[in-house]
């Protein structure tokens, strides 16, 4: 009588427990704004929710990138390239992006640095299988910076699809972004003539001796 007793009062607590589980998936999944299709997904959409310094939308904008081996023919050194590798926007600016892949392989168009407490981990990014298309929006943030665009499949970034967001003025260009700026980075604390200041140092510091020291 007892088993009876207790498997009824399991059924009910069971299912209390499944609901509230597939209710907090359903919102976790809202939050992060995680939208796919059979051609791919966006993911960390924002319409909406401004981000902080950001009284109102300020533009509205649209862009279509689009992915195909043609673009890279006449950039030295790459295999896959975009239509465009930079796009300037105005701070607190709604962005549209289309992103077309008219190649034969998957390609994503991520962006990242947005602020985390919007965009998990400070990601957008939208990702297109072969032969599709897929929309999706964000907000600019209120800062004037730049942002790197490049895509997450492994490989693709250091074969050519990598971009630059500028924001407002900008923060300086980002290295490596393909047919605009240099490939490598040089770091910003050694001199720009660091071998010939060397070996300037190296002759003077002869002389210098030659002249201190004298023969006994």
């Amino acid at each position: 009588m007892e088993t009876k007793i207790m498997r009824l009062i399991r059924l009910p607590i069971f299912l209390i427990v499944l609901s509230f589980s597939i209710a907090a998936q359903s919102q976790m999944h809202s939050h992060h704004h995680h939208m796919a299709s059979k051609g791919g997904f966006v993911m960390n959409e924002n319409f909406e929710n401004l981000p902080n310094g950001c009284e109102k939308i300020s533009n509205e904008e649209k862009i279509t990138v689009r992915a195909n081996k043609s673009y890279a023919k006449n950039i030295p050194g790459t295999i896959y390239g975009m239509s465009d590798y930079e796009w300037n926007f105005e701070p607190c600016s709604r962005v549209e992006v289309t992103f077309i892949n008219e190649d034969e392989v998957r390609h994503m168009w991520m962006i990242h640095g947005l602020p985390k407490y919007l965009y998990p981990a400070g990601m957008f990014h939208i990702e297109a299988l072969a032969g599709e298309s897929q929309s999706g929006t964000f907000i600019v943030p209120s800062e004037n910076q730049n942002y790197l665009v490049h895509c997450d499949m492994s490989q693709h970034m250091e074969m050519g699809m990598r971009g630059q967001i500028i924001v407002g003025k900008g923060s300086g260009d980002l290295w490596s972004v393909t047919g605009i700026t240099d490939h490598l980075y040089r770091s910003s604390y050694l001199p720009q003539y660091i071998i010939f200041l060397c070996f300037f140092a190296s002759v003077l510091g002869y002389f210098l001796l030659t002249k201190l020291v004298r023969k006994p």
